[in-house]
């Protein structure tokens, strides 16, 4: 028999086909909230109408916008926005934009939590691997308050507990969880998501492939999880086509999002491989966006770990259409399809990028989780050789 367990997120409702404006206010009316920090980019708050739309619906509910979040996450950038909470005294944050936004949330309230002020004690609770490549979880306290999503792309951050910082120093992206730290409520408004560049739109709905693919092909997969990624590679494929074809087609846009909800649900519950491992590592050494690292990592994660996950690879084959078991061609070709960079040396990678980020993914416990067992920076090398 097999054996398991599937932990479901803190997560209360998630909210679709409704304007994020209404459906962000009946949130804190509901929840019962006075003091809402708006948390976003300064692309979209300064750019577009959508956060100001937001905040004039909660009126004097809202206590400030925040909008220096740093690409890339580095420590020192969630020092700033822990500073601006501790001022203005929220009891909710909502947050508007994609992963980077809220990641961003997601660590300042596990440092919010432990009173943390300084970089080096962040350490203290990021997810670690021992010489065995087994994970050190530490043990996060709840933070004082919690976040509402309103999601502008495919990063599933909305849908997990699971945020990533950069440690410049060591070139390295951590990885800190907290049961509560995720969003208590999502709002998946498409239109919210028409500002979104079409690169970045496009490149992170691969991202949401990739969640489905490393659920579906994990070395523990789970029938549930089977069940929604599947069906969420099948709504996937066609719905990011119609989507580059027609960037206004809101109903286009809308099955992506429930798509991306779909292929979420092994996000941090199910063990996922090489293509999230070293594309955390990519972001950290060479600055790929992450929705890039996907596109260039998957193919050739999967070519890598077909010896050992075959039947899997096959499943995802055909729920993308594809009836000869190929599941990296399949992806190959949606990312063609959607104009994507299928390369590292597309999206600017060199090669002596390669020798960091091989060492960095072996403290990565999603390299050391993969199907086909990863146990030197020389395999890493041969899976970045695949992608180059």
């Amino acid at each position: 028999m097999i054996s398991g367990d599937y932990r479901f997120l803190a997560q209360d409702r998630v909210t679709f086909g409704v304007p994020a404006a209404l459906a962000v206010a009946d949130s804190v009316t509901r929840l019962g909230k006075h003091r809402v920090l708006i948390v976003t980019s300064k692309t979209l708050n300064r750019g577009t109408d959508v956060v100001d739309a937001i905040a004039k619906q909660l009126g004097n509910t809202c206590v400030g916008v925040y909008d220096e979040c740093v690409t890339g996450i580095p420590r020192e950038s969630i020092l700033r926005l822990l500073k601006a909470a501790r001022e203005l005294d929220p009891d909710l944050i909502v947050t508007v934009g994609g992963g980077t936004a809220m990641d961003s949330v997601k660590i300042m309230l596990v440092m919010l939590a432990h009173n943390v002020t300084s970089i080096d004690e962040f350490s203290n609770y990021h997810i670690r691997v021992d010489e065995n490549g087994n994970r050190i979880v530490p043990t996060v306290q709840d933070p004082p308050l919690r976040q509402i999503i309103v999601p502008t792309t495919f990063s599933a951050a909305e849908f997990s507990c699971l945020g990533g910082a950069t440690d410049p120093s060591r070139q390295v992206r951590d990885i800190y969880t907290g049961r509560h730290i995720g969003g208590q409520e999502v709002v998946l408004d498409p239109a919210m998501t028409r500002h979104t560049p079409d690169w970045l739109w496009l490149s992170t709905g691969i991202r949401a492939v990739d969640h489905a693919v490393e659920t579906v092909c994990s070395r523990k997969p789970q029938p549930f999880t089977d069940a929604t990624c599947l069906h969420a590679l099948d709504m996937l494929s066609s719905a990011l086509v119609r989507s580059a074809e027609d960037p206004q087609d809101l109903d286009a846009r809308q099955a992506c999002q429930l798509g991306a909800w779909l292929a979420s649900t092994g996000l941090g519950r199910i063990e996922w491989g090489a293509s999230h491992g070293v594309g955390h590592q990519l972001g950290a050494v060479a600055a790929i966006p992450h929705g890039h690292t996907s596109c260039v990592m998957l193919p050739s994660v999967l070519r890598w770990n077909q010896s050992v996950n075959a039947n899997q690879q096959t499943k995802v084959a055909r729920a993308m259409g594809r009836s000869d078991g190929d599941a990296a061609q399949a992806v190959g070709d949606l990312i063609a399809n959607v104009n994507q960079p299928g390369t590292l040396r597309a999206v600017g990678v060199k090669r002596e990028h390669f020798k960091a980020t091989a060492n960095g993914a072996m403290q990565n416990f999603m390299v050391r989780s993969n199907p086909r067992s990863i146990e030197s920076p020389e395999q890493v090398l041969e899976i970045l050789d695949l992608a180059w």
